[in-house]
């Protein structure tokens, strides 16, 4: 808040809306991180992997580029399940808030005494904290069976999307980030 003399120059309910402004703008810059929908269900992109070796590079590709959206699917899916169970879709919320903060929404790493924390290890740790606290609620055999069902989503979507056409920085794939630069081909595939 700007102030000459004594007379200040922003009303009090100012605040609140640049908080939700930003809020707003942090959420864009957070999903922007995910790739475009189409270029994930593009349906000539979809092929049978030629052998075992050939499932896993895609995969693990699939997964490092797509990684993003499939964590949004695998949430939209757990989501679904708690639609009715009241107490856990509480929980879930709660958690969805953490994850925003936490992992959608971040500009810059996060650091915990002065050390920086991989984007992965976030992950993993918001994802087993999720799961504790959902099955403290009881609602156990619906948030086993959404998740066994996301992950099948993702895996089947990982082995069969063809990784040739899409653009991503071995550096960045390596460190688990999406950088775009240049094709995937077949003998930069991982």
């Amino acid at each position: 808040m700007t102030t000459y003399g004594t007379i200040p120059t922003e009303s009090p309910g100012t605040s609140r809306v640049e908080f939700v402004s930003r809020a707003k703008e942090h959420i864009k810059l957070g999903l922007a991180t995910r790739r475009p929908w189409m270029e994930m269900i593009l349906l000539q992109a979809l092929r049978v992997p030629s052998s075992v070796s050939d499932a896993f590079a895609r995969f693990k590709t699939n997964v490092a580029y797509f990684r993003m959206n499939y964590t949004i699917i695998v949430l939209l899916i757990v989501f679904l399940s708690l639609l009715w169970h009241p107490i856990s879709l509480i929980v879930f919320v709660i958690m969805m808030a953490a994850w925003l903060f936490l992992y959608f929404m971040r500009d810059e790493p996060l650091m915990i005494f002065n050390r920086t924390i991989d984007d992965r290890i976030v992950l993993i740790v918001l994802s087993v904290l999720t799961l504790i606290f959902l099955l403290l609620t009881r609602a156990t055999l619906n948030i086993i069976v959404s998740l066994l069902i996301g992950l099948a989503v993702v895996l089947l979507h990982a082995v069969f999307r063809k990784t040739d056409d899409l653009f991503m920085d071995e550096e960045a794939m390596s460190s688990g980030g999406n950088g775009v630069t240049r094709p995937l081909t077949a003998s930069t595939s991982i």
